[in-house]
């Protein structure tokens, strides 16, 4: 089974769901703080291999559901150097598994990747929008 280091928002029920499916899939979770996690855009590229930039988003994120970042009018670079300085709008969960890096949680990718214990529940890379995430 795999070492999984799993960058979340503590607190996420959704990252929460996520952490338990890994887990109950044999997998060692590696939890990391997201939001506190020293990122630079070298150390944050890597997640979104080949995905447009759009799909770097957390649409959950308070400053996208404003419409103050429009997603599809950023550049890969400015997209890197705003989530940097405001981890909140990054796509969670990160996992990283080696050298191999994802962003979000397709739970029919992770089960390519790494296999997924087949449950009923629906997991997926959202998190319910909450309190705490304006504030945050």
């Amino acid at each position: 089974m795999a070492h999984v280091i799993f960058y979340e928002k503590p607190g996420c029920a959704g990252n929460a769901r996520q952490k338990a499916l890994l887990r109950a899939s044999g997998h060692e979770v590696e939890v990391r703080n997201l939001l506190t996690e020293s990122w630079s855009a070298s150390s944050l590229r890597p997640y979104f291999g080949a995905k447009p930039v759009p799909e770097w988003f957390n649409a959950a994120s308070p400053r996208i559901k404003s419409g103050e970042i429009d997603p599809e009018k950023v550049t890969p670079q400015e997209a890197l150097v705003r989530m940097i300085l405001d981890p909140l709008l990054i796509r969670r969960p990160l996992m990283r598994i080696g050298d191999h890096c994802e962003a979000g949680f397709d739970p029919k990718a992770v089960d390519r990747w790494i296999g997924l214990k087949q449950t009923g529940e629906t997991v997926d890379d959202g998190c319910v929008l909450s309190v705490a995430d304006d504030a945050a």
